[in-house]
C-alpha cells in the first residue's frame, strides 16, 4: 500500500517509516507537517493518510483540519489519525465527517507493531478503525449530552446560576422567582442529570461541574427573568 505520513516527531516519524515498509508498504512521503500537504497528495496519490491531530506551527488542530481537508478534497482517500489523547472534540468532529475509510487510534496503540500493522490493512481495505479510548470517551460525552438535554430552559438558567456559586435566594432574586420555585427546579434537575443526595451534599458542584463541561460560561449568564 502507498503510505503519507504527516508526523512532526522525528523518532515516531522514522519509526513508523521502518514499520511499514518492513511490512511491504511503500511510504511516499514522511512530512513534518500539513504545509502542502494537499500538493503532495496530488502529486504522490497514496492509498492512506497518516496524521498527527497536533502538528506545527501551533500544535491544537493543524493535523485533525488536514484531516478533515482530505476528507472534503478526497473523499475515497483512506485517512488515519493518531493522537496521544483522546480529543473528543476532534474525534467527533472526524468521525461524523463524511469520507472513505477511517482510524482514529492512541499513539500508544503504535507500540504494538502488530496490532498497528492490522489497523493499517482494514483502513486500507475499507474499514473504519477506532480506539477503544475513544470509544469510551465519545460514548460518556453522549450520557452527560443526553443528561443536559433534558433540562428545560429555565433549568439551564438555574444551572449556570449554580456554577457562578448563588444560593437559592440569590437565585431566586436574580429570576425573580419564589424561593420553592428555585427549589422546584434545582430537585428537578438534580433528578434528570443522575445526582443523587448524598450525606456530603455535593450534588451542587456536581451540576455545576456538568454545566461547565459543556460549555457554561458563569460570567455570562442571563440576569433577568425572561428565560420561561
Amino acid at each position: 500500500m502507498r503510505i503519507l505520513i504527516c508526523e512532526d516527531s522525528a523518532l515516531l516519524r522514522e519509526g513508523l517509516v521502518r514499520v511499514l515498509e518492513d511490512a511491504g508498504h511503500v511510504v511516499v512521503a514522511a512530512l513534518t507537517d500539513a504545509v502542502g500537504l494537499t500538493a503532495v497528495v496530488a502529486d504522490s496519490e497514496p492509498e492512506l493518510c497518516i496524521l498527527d491531530v497536533r502538528l506545527p506551527p501551533t500544535f491544537t488542530d493543524e493535523g485533525i483540519r488536514a484531516a478533515l481537508a482530505l476528507r472534503a478534497a478526497h473523499p475515497d482517500l483512506p485517512v488515519l489519525v493518531l493522537s496521544q489523547y483522546v480529543e473528543e472534540r476532534y474525534a467527533s468532529d472526524l468521525i461524523t465527517s463524511h469520507g472513505a475509510a477511517l482510524g482514529y487510534l492512541l499513539k500508544d496503540r503504535v507500540a504494538d507493531v502488530r496490532d498497528f500493522l492490522q489497523s493499517i490493512e482494514q483502513i486500507g481495505a475499507g474499514a473504519t478503525v477506532l480506539d477503544p479510548e475513544v470509544v469510551a470517551q465519545l460514548l460518556t460525552r453522549r450520557a452527560r449530552d443526553e443528561r443536559m438535554a433534558r433540562l428545560t430552559d429555565r433549568e439551564r438558567t438555574v444551572l449556570a446560576l449554580i456554577a457562578e456559586g448563588k444560593s437559592n435566594q440569590a437565585i431566586a432574586q436574580t429570576l425573580f422567582v419564589s424561593e420553592a420555585s428555585v427549589e422546584k427546579h434545582i430537585t428537578s434537575l438534580f433528578q434528570k442529570l443522575d445526582l443523587e443526595q448524598d450525606e456530603h451534599g455535593n450534588r451542587r458542584v456536581l451540576a455545576a461541574l456538568v454545566h461547565l463541561e459543556h460549555g457554561g460560561d458563569p460570567d455570562h449568564t442571563p440576569r433577568n427573568g425572561a428565560v420561561r
